[in-house]
């Protein structure tokens, strides 16, 4: 009997970001004793409905939700609270934690929703993209083991594939990193609990771990540096879990009651409002580039989830009744299959090079598709298996009890597994050999291409120094020893230009302004370029200093960073105060199909407002419309987009 209690008590609430199922309390009767577990908490849901549109709000590119991405945390915060809930329960009622059970059923929640779009994406790459195949295989493969995180942590990528197109499992990430704590933290917790009587204990040892996790993330991070180590890292975003799990401990769902007094109930909603209105600014006002969040920000988000799920928990709580309205809780209860289909549709489904800015009418139907996709699994693929056949079909109860029992389940997910596999390595393997002959010559022919940008650029850095040595000579009226004399009456390139003179500027940049090179060194002869691929702002007062050192820093300087990251205003002034000598400063803001493109851009606004002395271009504007300007990246110039970028240059040196 024992046992039957161990399984009843798992129920379904556990769900968190990644399942939102309603269900109701049980009571199970042994002679006069009542276990009753914890019910159905429907504001939750509508948090759920909260995090979900917040994540998708931000990968649709929705300029007044910025920091969208802080929903994973919220999912996080609220899968810590449900998770720890429901082990805590069964303990206290069955004395133990089934492991079993509970991967079970996680197991049974997660895997059909997750294999279905696995296997939609991979037909839909096979089929219209199948150069890509090759290497998403590899972060299906790490998705399947629910490493995603670690994936993108580690796996280094070549330049032109950091500037590719994004993969459209990208966002599996989080979900690995739940993963991993549905693995370790019941067995953890349970060994708490069998070692450490007084809760108290337990409790002051989450918290230290939570702690450790935030000063793992604060110490990691660098500001101005890529910040994906400690965004992806399940050490570095593990306190968000585990706030949530010293929620549980400290304020169980199965210990409230819905009379409360009016007070109580009022500070109550005070708390919870107070939590919102801390998750829904830091939503519109912070970025995942802003050295805050990765400095604490982040702990303060989890502190104010927190306090949001608490009220939101609380059956007395007002705020509760306003989340649990049925829409948003049924949007809440899709969330899990939101979240997993949105980010393929939006990826696959939006131009590589779109410089028209966001397009309403396909931001709407990207969310008709996901919804639509959505609701089929749900109802098709997910509730069928989770919960077995509908009552037209319950007249066989024998079929119905073996379709739920443990091993019928491990076993319809183990060919479930093997069916993955064979859709993505045999099925495809075999389009792929099909196609052989095609697909080989569009994988050469990209391959030669990049190989040749590549090749470009580097012979561009390599020779870059001696043509601008030649062109200062010509520029300062010396005899060329490779050219003929000029005759007496041909102008001076100088005079050609008016009074720019290119021996009187500098101009520092990345890869960005090695595609401008030849244009700039063509209208002014004697302008130095130092340009190299992927440098970033915080590299650029080394630039500046050993420009100095060498003689080589102008009058003018142009610099045109920004295109492979961010950086911080205080980045941007060191920079600028190291060029005191300089006359001008000309900036030159960014347009690169990236998260950071509008950190920088403002960024690069509103530094350049407090220097007098300098003067911003805005390429993201004069090249708004014009697609034609880059190469499939979005990013580089083909040669009609360095000849425009090269034109707005001259145009604002010759207005200084």
């Amino acid at each position: 009997m024992m046992e039957k209690i161990r399984g009843l008590t798992q129920v379904e609430s556990e769900d968190n970001m990644n399942c939102s199922k309603k269900t109701n309390q049980w009571n199970l009767y042994q002679g006069r004793s009542q276990v009753a577990s914890i019910g159905y908490m429907p504001g939750l849901d509508g948090l759920r409905a909260l995090a979900v549109f917040a994540v998708m709000a931000y990968h649709l590119n929705l300029t007044w939700a910025p920091g969208g991405l802080l929903g994973v945390s919220l999912f996080f915060v609220l899968s810590g609270y449900l998770i720890t809930n429901i082990l805590l329960t069964q303990w206290e009622h069955s004395g133990s934690i089934d492991l079993r059970d509970f991967w079970l059923r996680r197991a049974r929640r997660l895997l059909p929703a997750f294999f279905l779009m696995l296997a939609g994406v991979m037909s839909w790459i096979a089929l219209y993209a199948p150069e890509r195949l090759a290497v998403l295989k590899q972060e299906a493969l790490a998705a399947i083991f629910y490493c995603s995180n670690w994936y993108l942590i580690f796996h280094q990528v070549s330049y032109f594939e950091s500037f590719g197109p994004p993969s459209p499992l990208g966002h599996l990430w989080s979900l690995a990193v739940e993963e991993q704590f549905y693995l370790f933290w019941p067995i953890l917790l349970g060994l708490g609990l069998r070692c450490f009587p007084q809760r108290k204990w337990i409790i002051r040892g989450t918290a230290v771990v939570a702690l450790i996790s935030v000063a793992a993330m604060t110490l990691i991070y660098i500001p101005g540096h890529d910040p994906s180590r400690v965004y992806y890292g399940t050490d570095t975003r593990a306190f968000a879990l585990l706030v949530g799990a010293v929620l549980a401990m400290v304020w169980p769902s199965g210990q409230m009651t819905a009379n409360l007094s009016g007070k109580k109930r009022v500070t109550l909603d005070a708390v919870g409002s107070m939590g919102l209105l801390v998750v829904l600014l830091m939503i519109m006002k912070t970025n995942q580039y802003h050295p805050f969040l990765y400095q604490g920000g982040l702990l303060l988000y989890s502190a104010a989830a927190a306090c949001l799920v608490a009220a939101l928990a609380h059956p007395a709580s007002y705020l509760g009744r306003i989340f649990g309205w049925r829409p948003l809780r049924w949007l809440g209860e899709c969330s899990y299959g939101l979240y997993l289909w949105h980010y393929p549709v939006i990826v696959l489904t939006s131009p590589a090079v779109n410089t028209e800015g966001p397009d309403l009418s396909r931001t709407l139907w990207q969310i008709a598709v996901s919804m639509l996709l959505t609701v089929l699994s749900r109802y098709l693929i997910e509730e069928p298996i989770r919960y077995g056949r509908r009552k037209p079909f319950r007249k066989r109860p024998s079929d119905l009890q073996r379709w739920r029992r443990p091993m019928a389940l491990s076993i319809k997910i183990s060919v479930s597994i093997l069916l993955i596999f064979l859709v993505l390595f045999v099925t495809a393997n075999e389009g792929i050999q099909t196609l052989a002959k095609d697909l080989s010559e569009r994988t050469e022919n990209n391959t030669a291409e990049m190989e040749a940008r590549v090749t470009e650029m580097e012979d561009r850095v390599t020779e870059k120094q001696t043509q601008t040595d030649e062109n200062k000579v010509i520029a300062e009226g010396k005899e060329d020893p490779k050219d003929e004399p000029a005759t007496d009456g041909e102008p001076a390139a100088a005079d050609q230009k008016g009074d720019i003179k290119g021996d009187d500027i500098t101009a520092i940049g990345d890869s960005l302004m090695i595609d401008v090179e030849s244009v700039l060194l063509e209208r002014l002869p004697g302008i130095v370029i130092d340009a190299k691929i992927g440098r970033q702002m915080h590299q650029a007062p080394d630039v500046v200093s050993r420009l100095q050192k060498e003689g080589k820093l102008g009058k003018i300087v142009i610099i045109e960073l920004g295109t492979n990251g961010s950086f911080t205003e205080k980045q941007l002034a060191e920079t600028l105060d190291t060029l005191k000598e300089a006359e001008e400063i000309v900036l030159v803001n960014t347009r690169v199909p990236k998260p950071w493109e509008t950190v920088v851009n403002e960024t690069l606004k509103r530094v350049s407002e407090s220097y007098p002395n300098t003067k911003l271009i805005d390429w993201y504007a004069a090249s708004s419309g014009h697609d034609d300007y880059f190469y499939p990246d979005g990013v580089h110039l083909n040669r009609k987009g360095a000849e425009a970028y090269g034109e707005i240059l001259f145009e604002a040196l010759s207005n200084l």
